[in-house]
């Protein structure tokens, strides 16, 4: 009995229903990172902002100026055991020099309480363009890019957390 190739369709639907499985089943494994706190309740900062040796802000650049510090302060959070706190994103990116008004992050957790697959933070730049990264479990390795505004100046799609700390 002869076996046909698979086409190129058929492999294209068959890694997509593999990817979903795969996400399906991470998102049942429970994680619990516990958030290290200081004496008066505030969260303590997981990293000190960059060297001045390493990537730097520019202030009058371009989104694609600053991608180089926002994905070094990234990196440094993800190092942690704050990886999957997006506060410790928030903070680390506000000591950076990144402006905290500009900046939108979404939920640690899922609406049930289980701990968020994926954690998504941005900062929009000027008036086109937003610095936006994704981390978290299902992601793999931190992700940073340069991407267009949404409409009403805004960078990241659905809900979001107030930055209210």
């Amino acid at each position: 009995m002869l076996r046909r190739p698979a086409s190129s369709a058929s492999r294209i639907v068959l890694s997509g229903a593999a990817a979903a499985m795969i996400l399906v089943l991470s998102a049942c494994a429970p994680t619990s990172t516990p958030t290290p706190t200081t004496t008066d309740g505030a969260q303590e900062s997981p990293t000190a902002p960059p060297s001045s040796e390493g990537p730097v802000l520019v202030a009058d650049g371009s989104a694609a100026d600053n991608l180089p510090l926002f994905t070094a302060v990234t990196a440094q959070v993800w190092s942690t055991d704050q990886r999957v706190s997006g506060r410790a994103y928030i903070d680390a990116l506000i000591a950076a020099g990144f402006d905290r008004a500009a900046m939108q992050v979404t939920q640690d957790q899922s609406t049930v309480g289980n701990a968020a697959e994926t954690l998504q933070f941005s900062v929009r730049w000027g008036e086109t363009e937003c610095l936006v990264g994704q981390v978290g479990p299902s992601t793999g390795e931190p992700v940073t890019v340069v991407l267009p505004q949404l409409a009403e100046g805004r960078c990241l799609v659905g809900s979001t957390r107030a930055i209210d700390w």
